[in-house]
C-alpha cells in the first residue's frame, strides 16, 4: 500500500484529543511523508511533508520557549500568508502559547494598539517594511522581548540584538530539539481543552478591535464539524488567500487541513492569486462574495474581446440553462438536456471552469456578506454550486451552512450539529453551543454583553428561521435604516445586488430619517476605464473617470436594471460616485475591505446632503 493510500484510509478521528496540537502531532506521524504545504517562490511551488512541517513547527515552539515566553503568553504574526504564518501559530499552541495575527495593512499605531493590548512577547514580521513598522512602535511595548523578521532581504547589515532573523530562530529550534524535544511533546500533553488557543482581533467597525479569545475546545469541535460542510479528503488541495489573521482562513488553512488532510497552498503574492488559482486548481474554495464577483466580472471581461462564435455559444448556454437553474432552485423536476444542451455547455463551461481554475472545485463556500442572488444563478449555470455559510469570530468560524443540493436564494443554511439557533427580541440572532468563543481578551464587560449568563451568543445580526431550520441573516441590527416614512431597510441585501454589477465594487445605502433610498457608488477601475475606452469617454486619472457623464450615466443604468427588482421603499432614487479608489490602507475601509459606514456618513456629508435638496 502506498504512502497516499494509507493516508485516505487513517479515519479522521479526534478520539483522545483535547488540543489541535496533539491532533497536529497524530497526523505528522500518520501523514509523514505527505505533502502539508506548498509555497510557490520565484515561480516554482516548494513542498513540506508533514514530517517537516511537525519537525519545524517543534523547533519554532522550542526557540520561542528558549527566548523565555511562557505558557498563556502571547505570540503574533505580521505577515502574507506563508508557510512561515501556520508553523509559527501552532507551534507556538502546542507550547500553550497563544497565537495572534496582525493584518499586513495595519498601521502603526494599529499594530501598536493590538501589540499592547495583547502584551505580545515576540511579534513575527514579514520584511523589512513590517519591521520598520514594528521598530516604530517597539519602545511603546513593554511586553515585546523580540522581533524575528522571516524574509531577510535588505537587512544583511542589520545589527539590533533584540530582532533575530527567521532562519536563525529556526536552526536554534532544531539544535533544541537534538536534547530538548521531550519538552514539546510533554507541552503537548499538558495543554487541555479550556484553555487558550489563539487569539482573533476583530476589525473594529465599531470602535477599537477586541481580541476575541478561541479556545482549544472551540478549535476541536469546528474540526469535527469540517466534513459537514466541506466534501474534501485526504490530499485534497486549497489555497490560502484570504488574510490569515480572518478566523475563517484561520480555520480553513491551520485547522481544517488537520481535519481533512488538505495540502494547503500558498500563493507567491498576493497579486499572483489569481494564476496561482488557476495552476492549483483546488478541490476546496471558500471566500467572501466580493471575490466570486470578481470571478463573474472576469468572465464578462474576457468575453468582451472573445470571438463573435465564443460569445454566441456562452450567451445561448447560459440562456437554454436557465430552466434548468431554475428548477433546480425551486425543487421543481428538470427539463431534459437535449444534445445540443450537452454539446453547448461542454464548449461554454468547461473552459469558463479551467479558466477561473475551478475545474477540481466541489466545494464552493462564501459567507461574511449578503451574496446576489444572480451570482448564485451564474455559478450554477457553469455548473459550480456555490454555497453559502454564516459564522463569526465569536463563534470560531463555522456556525450554519447550505447542504450540499439545498440551495435556497436569501438563505444561509442549516445550523451546524450540535449548534442551536434562535431568534430573539428585535430578531437577533442567537447562537449556543461549543463553537461560542471564551470571551474578549481581558475585557469581562464586553464579554457579558455579547455572552448571555445561560450560554447564548448575542450576534448582533437580525434574522429569522423557517420551519425547516434555515437560517437567513437579514442585516446587521446597527445597520438597519429607519426611513422618514417609518420603513425598515435592509441595506445590505440591496448592496448586494447593486454589488453584482461589474462596474460597482461596493456601494453604500443612505437614507435614515430620509424621505427616500440614495446611494454612494465605489466603481470598480478595470471596468469602468475599459468601458470608457470603447465608448471614447475621455478622462485623465479616476477623479476625472468618476466625474464623466458618461460614466455617470452608466451607473445610473445599472441602478435602474436593479430597481425593478426592490420593493418601492427600497429603490435607489439617487446616487453620487465616490471619487477615491479606496483600499484596506483607507480609514473608509476595515482590513478585510468592509465599509464603515459611520465613517463614511461623515466624510461624505456634503455628497450625501447633495442628494437630498431641502
Amino acid at each position: 500500500m502506498n504512502a497516499m493510500n494509507a493516508m485516505m484510509e487513517h479515519p479522521l478521528t479526534f478520539v483522545g484529543h483535547a488540543t489541535p496540537a496533539g491532533v497536529f502531532r497524530a497526523r505528522a506521524q500518520e501523514w509523514a511523508a505527505m505533502p502539508a504545504l506548498r509555497h510557490k517562490r520565484r515561480g516554482l511551488w516548494q513542498s513540506l511533508t508533514w514530517a517537516e512541517y511537525y519537525a519545524q513547527a517543534r523547533a519554532l515552539g522550542l526557540a520561542l520557549a528558549d527566548l523565555g515566553v511562557r505558557r498563556g503568553e502571547v505570540v503574533a504574526v505580521l505577515a502574507e500568508n506563508r508557510p512561515e504564518w501556520v508553523i509559527a501559530d501552532i507551534g507556538a499552541q502546542a507550547m500553550g502559547i497563544v497565537g495572534n495575527g496582525i493584518y499586513p495593512t495595519a498601521s502603526p499605531e494599529q499594530m501598536r494598539y493590538i501589540l499592547q493590548d495583547s502584551e505580545t512577547r515576540v511579534l513575527i514580521v514579514e520584511n523589512q517594511e513590517q519591521l520598520e513598522k514594528a521598530l516604530a512602535v517597539r519602545a511603546e511595548c513593554p511586553a515585546l522581548v523580540r522581533i524575528v523578521v522571516i524574509d531577510p532581504e535588505g537587512l544583511r547589515k542589520l545589527s539590533d540584538p533584540d530582532v533575530l532573523f527567521w532562519t536563525d530562530l529556526l536552526a536554534r529550534g532544531m539544535d533544541l530539539a537534538r536534547t530538548r524535544a521531550a519538552e514539546f511533546e510533554a507541552a503537548i500533553d499538558a495543554g487541555r481543552s479550556a484553555d487558550l488557543a489563539f487569539l482573533v482581533y476583530t476589525s473594529g467597525t465599531t470602535g477599537a478591535p477586541k481580541g476575541a479569545m478561541i479556545s482549544n475546545a472551540n478549535a476541536i469541535f469546528q474540526m469535527q464539524k469540517a466534513t459537514e460542510y466541506l466534501d474534501a479528503k485526504p490530499g485534497d488541495k486549497s489555497l490560502s488567500f484570504l488574510p490569515l489573521c480572518h478566523i475563517a482562513e484561520r480555520m480553513a488553512s491551520v485547522f481544517n487541513p488537520l481535519a481533512l488532510g488538505l495540502i494547503v497552498h500558498f500563493p507567491e503574492n498576493a497579486g499572483t492569486v489569481q494564476n496561482d488559482l488557476r495552476e492549483v486548481a483546488p478541490h476546496v474554495v471558500f471566500a467572501p462574495p466580493r471575490f466570486w464577483e470578481k470571478m463573474h466580472s472576469a468572465v464578462e471581461l474576457f468575453l468582451r474581446d472573445a470571438t463573435g462564435p465564443a460569445r454566441w455559444t456562452y450567451r445561448t448556454a447560459l440562456k437554454r440553462g436557465r430552466a434548468g437553474v431554475e428548477a433546480r432552485l425551486t425543487g421543481a423536476a428538470p427539463p431534459r438536456p437535449g444534445p445540443l444542451d450537452a454539446l453547448l455547455n461542454r464548449l461554454a463551461f468547461r473552459n469558463i471552469k479551467v479558466f477561473l481554475g475551478l475545474q477540481n472545485c466541489r466545494s464552493a463556500l462564501t459567507g461574511a456578506a449578503p451574496v446576489p442572488p444572480e451570482l448564485i444563478r451564474w455559478f450554477l449555470s457553469i455548473g459550480i454550486e456555490l454555497r453559502e455559510a454564516f459564522g463569526m469570530t465569536e463563534t470560531a468560524g463555522f456556525a450554519a451552512s447550505t447542504p450540499s443540493g439545498g440551495i435556497r436564494l436569501g438563505w444561509a443554511g442549516t445550523a451546524a450539529g450540535g449548534t442551536e439557533i434562535r431568534i430573539a427580541e428585535e430578531g437577533e440572532i442567537q447562537i449556543r453551543g461549543p463553537n461560542v468563543f471564551a470571551g474578549y481578551w481581558r475585557q469581562a464587560d464586553k464579554t457579558a454583553e455579547t455572552i448571555l449568563p445561560d450560554g447564548w451568543l448575542r450576534t448582533g445580526d437580525c434574522g429569522e428561521v423557517s420551519p425547516d431550520g434555515y437560517l437567513a441573516i437579514r442585516d446587521r441590527i446597527k445597520d438597519i435604516i429607519i426611513t422618514a416614512g417609518g420603513k425598515n431597510i435592509t441595506p445590505t441585501q440591496i448592496e448586494s445586488q447593486l454589488k453584482f454589477s461589474p462596474f460597482i465594487t461596493d456601494a453604500v445605502v443612505i437614507g435614515e430619517g430620509r424621505r427616500f433610498l440614495t446611494a454612494l457608488v465605489m466603481i470598480d477601475l478595470e471596468h469602468v476605464s475599459r468601458y470608457a475606452q470603447e465608448q471614447a469617454i475621455p478622462y485623465t486619472d479616476f477623479a476625472s473617470l468618476t466625474r464623466a457623464e458618461g460614466v455617470v450615466q452608466l451607473i445610473r443604468a445599472e441602478i435602474e436594471a436593479v430597481n425593478p427588482r426592490l420593493a418601492r421603499v427600497e429603490q435607489i432614487k439617487d446616487f453620487r460616485i465616490i471619487d477615491q479608489l479606496l483600499t484596506a490602507e483607507d480609514e473608509e475601509l476595515t482590513p478585510t475591505m468592509k465599509l464603515k459606514r459611520k465613517v463614511i456618513a461623515q466624510k461624505y456629508r456634503p455628497l450625501i446632503d447633495g442628494m437630498y435638496p431641502s
